[in-house]
């Protein structure tokens, strides 16, 4: 079977259920909805559909919706089969893969040796974030993952069965959360996803050794220079419910599925490892001390034991059984260890400032720390950092505002104590805007007597200028380069602030020239960088492929990695299957390993100087919109935002403290409700302006040869194909006539005529699987959007509207984000 007959069986079988569950007049109402739709959408008058539409109850416009969002969950799941089938069929060397990345580094003259050495110089670390966008509850991802295992299997008629079953069950299973999803709920719908990456990982192992041998015609020892961290259950910025305590059983799950992962493995190279010499297990005695160690909660230096054991294997001549039935284990003992994952720690520069204050003045030091000036602050810092006096008296119970800062580096530091120092990740400051900022978590481990490297996160384009200036004095800081020894300095990178702080192309040009000046400063002191990228999954949020963003990155700005965020709906579309975690780990080490290569060198003039102009015009032009008097009422009136605010899709608030501004709100439900209604302006708006300033002849040469301008370029299509004027006006309509409508129809059609002469196509000619995916998805994504629209007029007419269509509300909202497969 292919995709068309998955998606035809899957459609089927709900239409059966909806039949049986709902009568035959819903599934009239369903089909006929689709028909108006299609009519619509290819021209013809909306009259019958909308006065169809507004004389529907709440409830069945809410079911309604439902119908259509079961439509695409099943739709998604056989696009994605689709992609595992295709993988599988594939012959020959795949595009993007490790053994291309190796080819093409033979080809600029790499030996297998400088290979090797590069691989051993960088690492890929994707991070699992505290703020998922995933919309689905545990109990229908469930459902859906029973369904995507019977796909194989559709035309025998019991998988079949059981395909109704779970569509049928799921049909009657309410798809919102009623409460918000607590920390833990996040933590453990994070990691779910591990287990196909855990599978997916021997074979990338084996493939690294194989493109080796194909490639330079000899074996090598290279490792995937891959790890895995999470900030689930450590983030604490603007979010109150990361307490320690939730700290702690975060870090106390990560070792439980460490363990259950380990002894998983250790049983089967038990089984599999079966030789025996002069009558006695040959491996086995190890493997079973092991095994019981583990099991029993020893701390045991597995990894060291199990490399010891695969070089017996190799000097024995057992090569094919270490290859083969050893590696699975060492694979994941390498990767995840009993740690499973590093917990990072995240706070605000804001809170750990005041945390200081407190021991400072507790220890009568300083009075009033947050009133110095920053050469005071940092003069004060580094004299206690060469001192080694703890500021809080020993033994005394901590403040509860301290406990809150400093009880989760107790936390990570009693479980380096269990699980070893991976437990332990980065410890991240959200706002860095100053040297001094950097330097407090360093005060405040030192209370616990842990020794942590802080990260500096710079997220507005302001901070994103002055960090070059923030990171030259923090590295000559002598009390700060004893700490950081001869470790990695890692920088965070914020994509989603400066975006929605300048817009998509000045913050592009600002994270790109921040990249460009920090590592000329961390080469010129001497030290060794990584650059930690806080990617969303929309454009808006520096989302799109990973591959591409990897070789968009700046020439000469990889030294030991890159660090990527991973969140929300993406954690499914790449990780859900051990065959699709395969291919998009092995892009994204493709994309590294060219990219790492690649030396610095010297950008032209005339394209730096055309980007400084685009960007300043881009910024203006953004700017000006969103900080229009009526734009803040605008955008509250066309999109779902206060609908949103109610879905419980994440523990964290969509706005930071404070009074409901723009400057508050966060990213996500930002970039949502745009999405929502089909704008996407967080991934486009200012480019009119930018490539106006810039000129069509200049950007198509740099669109043909400056790879950060292509993927720039590229990214932006993504988002303007998947807006859609036509709905947009719908939205629209909420509001009546306003001159920032007209406006934003206006920039829409302009920019796009832009970008395609620029690129000299049109809208993802070069991708034609994902223009001819959202083809097909349109006509079945637009009754949700008409329903949503018919549901928030009424919602907004009356007092407590919204809580009269909350539910139906609700379903449109997860509907849409299941149509476009982008929620934020």
């Amino acid at each position: 079977m292919g995709i068309k007959s998955d998606v035809n069986l899957l459609g089927r079988t709900l239409g059966q259920v909806l039949k049986e569950q709902e009568g035959e007049a819903f599934f009239e109402l369903v089909e006929r909805t689709r028909a108006l739709v299609r009519e619509v959408r290819a021209g013809g008058d909306d009259a019958e559909l909308r006065g169809m539409l507004a004389g529907l109850s709440g409830e069945d416009a809410g079911r309604l919706a439902r119908a259509f969002t079961w439509y695409f969950q099943l739709v998604n799941l056989a696009e994605e089969y689709e992609r595992v089938r295709v993988l599988r069929a594939g012959e020959g060397v795949r595009s993007q893969s490790l053994e291309g990345a190796l080819a093409a580094l033979k080809e600029q003259g790499l030996s297998a040796a400088q290979v090797e050495a590069l691989i051993e110089r960088v690492n890929l670390g994707l991070t699992f974030t505290a703020h998922p966008t995933e919309m689905r509850r545990r109990t229908i991802r469930q459902h859906l993952e029973a369904v995507a295992h019977d796909l194989p299997q559709l035309d025998d008629p019991e998988a079949q069965e059981r395909v109704a079953a779970h569509v049928e069950a799921m049909w009657s299973t309410p798809e919102l959360r009623h409460l918000k999803p607590t920390v833990l709920d996040e933590v453990k719908g994070g990691l779910n996803y591990l287990g196909a990456i855990a599978g997916a990982l021997p074979g990338l192992q084996r493939d690294l050794n194989r493109a080796f041998v194909n490639v330079y015609g000899q074996a090598s020892d290279a490792r995937i220079p891959l790890s895995f961290s999470s900030w689930m259950g450590g983030d604490r910025d603007g979010n109150p419910f990361v307490t320690p305590e939730a700290t702690r059983e975060t870090l106390e799950l990560h070792r439980q599925r460490a363990r259950d992962l380990l002894l998983g493995s250790l049983k089967q190279a038990y089984a599999d490892l079966s030789q025996e010499q002069e009558g006695r297990d040959a491996y086995r005695t190890e493997l079973r001390a092991l095994h019981n160690a583990v099991r029993d909660g020893e701390r045991v230096e597995v990894l060291p034991r199990l490399e010891a054991l695969d070089t017996r294997l190799r000097a024995d001549g057992q090569r094919r059984t270490a290859n083969r039935l050893l590696t699975p284990l060492l694979t994941l003992a390498r990767v995840f260890g009993q740690h499973l994952v590093s917990l990072d720690v995240r706070e605000h520069s804001g809170q750990t400032g005041a945390a200081v204050a407190a021991l400072l003045a507790q220890a009568g030091v300083e009075a009033d720390y947050l009133a110095l000036p920053e050469a005071e602050r940092q003069a004060l810092l580094a004299a206690e950092l060469r001192s080694r006096r703890p500021l809080w008296p020993a033994g005394e119970p901590l403040t509860p505002e301290l406990e809150t800062v400093i009880g989760p580096i107790r936390e990570v530091r009693d479980a380096i104590a269990l699980s070893g120092p991976r437990a332990f990740g980065r410890y991240v400051i959200s706002m860095a805007e100053s040297v001094s900022d950097v330097l407090e978590p360093l005060l405040l481990a030192r209370e616990v007597g842990l020794r942590v490297l802080p990260v500096p996160l710079f997220e507005t384009l302001d901070d994103l200028y002055r960090a070059p200036q923030i990171m030259t004095d923090l590295l000559a800081r002598p009390e700060y380069r004893a700490i950081l020894g001869d470790d990695v300095q890692e920088i965070m990178l914020g994509y989603s602030d400066s975006n929605k702080d300048a817009g998509f192309l000045a913050a592009n040009w600002a994270l790109h020239e921040a990249q460009r000046q920090i590592s000329a400063v961390c080469r010129a002191a001497g030290v060794r960088w990584r650059f930690f990228h806080g990617r969303g999954t929309s454009i808006g949020r520096g989302g799109g492929p990973a591959s591409r963003a990897i070789l968009g990155q700046p020439a000469g700005t990889i030294d030991a990695g890159l660090r990527i965020t991973e969140q929300g709906e993406a954690l499914a579309d790449k990780y859900s299957h051990p065959v699709l975690a395969q291919r998009n780990l092995e892009q994204a080490l493709y994309g590294l390993l060219l990219s790492a290569a690649r030396p610095a060198d010297s950008l032209k003039e005339e394209w730096t100087a055309a980007m400084d102009r685009a960007a300043a015009a881009s910024a203006a032009a953004y700017r000006a919109l969103v900080h229009d008097d009526g734009f803040l009422p605008f955008f509250e009136a066309v999109t779902p935002i206060h609908e949103i605010a109610r879905l419980n899709i994440a523990s964290r608030p969509v706005r930071r403290p404070g009074a409901p501004t723009l400057s508050n709100l966060r990213a996500i439900p930002w970039v949502m409700s745009w999405t929502q209604i089909r704008s996407n302006l967080p991934g486009w708006y200012g480019l009119r302006e930018g490539l106006q300033s810039i000129g069509t002849e200049a950007a198509q040469e740099m669109y043909a040869a400056w790879p950060f301008f292509r993927t720039v370029l590229d990214n932006a299509q993504m988002s303007l194909a998947k807006s859609d004027p036509l709905i947009f006006e719908e939205y629209l309509r909420l509001l009546g006539p306003h001159p920032l409508a007209g406006h934003l129809e206006a920039a829409f059609r302009e920019t796009v005529a832009l970008v395609e002469a620029v690129v000299g196509a049109p809208l993802l000619a070069n991708e034609p699987r994902l223009r001819e995916s959202i083809s097909l998805r349109n006509p079945y994504i637009d009754p949700i959007h008409r329903i949503q629209v018919e549901l928030l007029r009424r919602a907004r007419a009356e007092d407590g509207g919204l809580d009269t269509f909350e539910r139906p509300l609700m379903l449109s909202l997860q509907g849409i984000a299941a149509g476009v497969r982008n929620t934020g």
